[in-house]
């Protein structure tokens, strides 16, 4: 894992960088890559053994194929940060060799929702359609961050996409249609001046340059947001992008301390690492790098559950006061597996981890976090507040009815007059009382 340098500058905003993304299919790599795609068009000359359609379909499908895992190889590492096609790693990560047959799926399973409305509502059919062709670029990047069709289908997760990277994802989307309908363009320009065997290989070409680009443009506009989409950097991530050392006096120190401690634990000198990040803490209470470094040489070190423990509540706390509520997730579920059994003694940080497992799409880890929140903080204003989302992971995500009628009892009876207690009631307002 890998944040982003210190002496790196933010990445430019995507609208800034769009001849890097026409570019990118033209680097020698993708570029030889695609025109063997493209050739192997041809093999439908050798299939004569075979019907002139099927054959075809074969070969395209094959391009096709290819032509997508090598899209999706693109999306991910730009994700990461790896910009260059000569940083690519020669080999396909295992998680993406299925995603072209997962998107498929999710299209197919979207063209049926969206006939499915049309025919009981032609109008409702049409804004249907318009929705899901507005989140498919979103979907598409939970799917690739993800690995998971399941989560890609997560309307929670891929709204949580569109709010981190904002109003510019209306621009992504006509940037998006503009490429799209380009690559019609283009078509109709060329194929009437190549005919004969080259208009199937220089059609292939064509979709597999503006697949290219479109794949390339959504993997930085990930990388752009890697940040708040909570994507872990790759060493040399940004490359192209550095130019000047931007980099604060305070932050030059922060980058030699993390080097020197880094330095240390790798020469196995545990004890001096855990006291240099400890008195860098002690003395710096508020800065949350220093507080991060600890906490990691904290994880390493064999004797210190209790001390990480001690220092996991601080820094959840901290980092739920700055909106990090992800981070202090990840920093939470690292203690837990140091010891089953640690809690958080602050119910506001307490709920607002359980808000994000939900917003993760994970009911049953929102429902681990608010286990007894009633009795470990008894008569907490944010009582009530935990009672209604325990509520409603169990009605929407768990479809448990039975399990939030209890609730909701509780609620009506503690808090009749209260907001939660109304939103229950209509939660549970088709189901019958028993």
């Amino acid at each position: 894992m890998q944040e982003q340098e210190p002496g790196s500058p933010s990445p430019r905003p995507f609208w800034q960088r769009l001849n890097t993304f026409f570019a990118f299919p033209l680097q020698l790599q993708p570029l030889g890559y695609a025109l063997l795609l493209a050739a192997s068009s041809l093999l439908i000359h050798l299939m004569f053994f075979l019907p002139q359609a099927l054959s075809l379909l074969l070969v395209e499908l094959g391009i096709v194929l290819a032509a997508s895992r090598y899209g999706f190889k693109v999306m991910a590492l730009g994700a990461r940060g790896i910009v260059r096609a000569a940083d690519f790693p020669r080999l396909l990560d295992e998680a993406w060799i299925h995603l072209p047959w997962k998107l498929f799926a999710l299209l197919v399973l979207q063209g049926l929702a969206g006939g499915f409305i049309g025919a009981l509502n032609p109008a409702l059919g049409y804004i249907a359609i318009f929705l899901l062709s507005f989140t498919l670029p979103a979907t598409t990047m939970v799917l690739v961050q993800s690995g998971s069709f399941w989560q890609a289908l997560n309307p929670g997760l891929v709204w949580q996409t569109l709010r981190a990277i904002g109003w510019p994802y209306v621009l992504l989307c006509f940037f998006l249609f503009l490429l799209n309908s380009g690559a019609q363009l283009a078509m109709v320009m060329l194929l009437p001046v190549f005919k004969g065997w080259v208009a199937l290989p220089l059609f292939n070409f064509v979709m597999i340059y503006f697949g290219w680009v479109m794949a390339s443009l959504l993997g930085y506009v990930m990388y752009q947001n890697h940040a708040a989409l909570g994507i872990d950097l790759l060493p040399g991530a940004g490359a192209d992008e550095r130019v000047l050392d931007t980099r604060t006096p305070a932050q030059i120190a922060q980058q030699q301390t993390d080097m020197l401690v880094a330095q240390m634990v790798t020469e196995g000198d545990m004890a001096g690492a855990l006291a240099l990040a400890y008195e860098e803490q002690r003395t710096e209470p508020n800065d949350l790098a220093a507080q991060r470094r600890y906490h990691r040489v904290l994880l390493l070190a064999p004797d210190k559950t209790a001390t990480l423990l001690d220092h996991g509540r601080r820094l959840i706390g901290m980092l739920a006061a700055r909106d990090l509520a992800s981070e202090a997730l990840k920093v939470y579920n690292a203690c837990r597996e140091k010891d089953s059994g640690f809690v958080l003694d602050d119910p506001a940080t307490t709920l607002a981890l359980a808000r994000t497992e939900w917003r993760h799409g994970d009911g049953k880890a929102a429902l681990a976090l608010l286990t007894g929140f009633d009795k470990r903080f008894r008569g907490h204003a944010a009582v009530p507040q935990a009672y209604e989302l325990a509520a409603r992971v169990l009605v929407q995500g768990l479809n448990r009815h039975d399990m939030a009628r209890p609730i909701l009892r509780t609620l009506e009876k503690r808090y009749p007059d209260s907001e939660q207690t109304q939103e229950v009631r209509w939660l549970m307002r088709e189901v019958p009382q028993g």
